[in-house]
């Protein structure tokens, strides 16, 4: 398993610098296969050297060859990160479909953060075919269970939906979507995935604060730590849910 872990790592790296090309692209309505990769500053191609994952990053010292413009940290950092869960799931996972689910699921959180961090978007050209897709995999894991997920994406849907009406300025419905679409691959731990959410963005919220970074009034990119929540329960969703019943006296 070893193995399969180092080079399912070497292939998220290459899938990471896919993923920057969505987190670019997509939200602004261009194609992700053509053009080539090219310096957002000066248009120059980027040639394939300049084009290995995270190690070309520091070549260049962050900065592109041929107008010096300073590269965003963002891409090194979603390339590794990918890498590192993809190595991750196989330990964690094994061979099978649970391991696609999860590499899906991986590479539609990083890219979702990403949108949400720089344009403030969660598009539904992502979300949409992520939640088909997420469906379609637990289905195959779990035929008899289908219902599961298909009743834990209206769930949490549903939950997010109400907030956001009664609460319009904290929440958006791309980030109601988005719960749905975790509830296609996590079924009931989707919820847990919300709340782990919900928690890391309150407490981020308030160290913001709390050092003047952040007005009171200010939101951040829920669907970031909705993304953060849904990955520790990929993970660890059972064990923190047991540890819970456990702590409660229930377990």
């Amino acid at each position: 398993m070893t193995l399969v872990a180092a080079v399912l790592a070497l292939f998220g790296l290459v899938i990471g610098s896919f993923l920057n090309v969505v987190i670019h692209r997509v939200p602004l309505g261009e194609s992700v296969v053509w053009p080539s990769s090219r310096c957002p500053e000066c248009g120059a191609a980027i040639s394939p050297r300049d084009n290995v994952p995270v190690l070309s990053y520091l070549l260049l010292a962050g900065r592109c060859r041929s107008c010096k413009t300073a590269i965003s940290a963002r891409y090194p950092a979603v390339e590794a990160s990918t890498g590192l869960l993809f190595g991750a799931a196989a330990y964690r996972f094994g061979l099978g479909v649970e391991l696609l689910a999860a590499l899906v699921l991986i590479s539609v959180l990083i890219t979702l953060s990403g949108t949400d961090l720089e344009y403030r978007l969660l598009p539904n050209v992502i979300v949409v075919p992520a939640a088909l897709a997420g469906f379609g995999l637990s289905v195959l894991a779990q035929p008899s269970a289908w219902w599961v997920y298909l009743l834990s994406a209206l769930a949490v849907g549903g939950g997010l939906l109400a907030l956001a009406l009664l609460y319009p300025s904290g929440m958006g419905m791309g980030d109601v979507k988005m719960g749905a679409m975790l509830g296609t691959f996590l079924g009931p731990y989707a919820a847990l995935a919300v709340f782990l959410g919900a928690l890391a963005g309150a407490l981020a919220s308030g160290g913001l604060m709390l050092a003047g970074k952040l007005r009171r009034r200010s939101a951040l990119p829920f669907g970031v730590f909705l993304a953060l929540g849904g990955l520790v329960v990929l993970f660890a969703g059972a064990e923190l849910w047991g540890l819970y019943l456990r702590t409660m006296g229930v377990g």
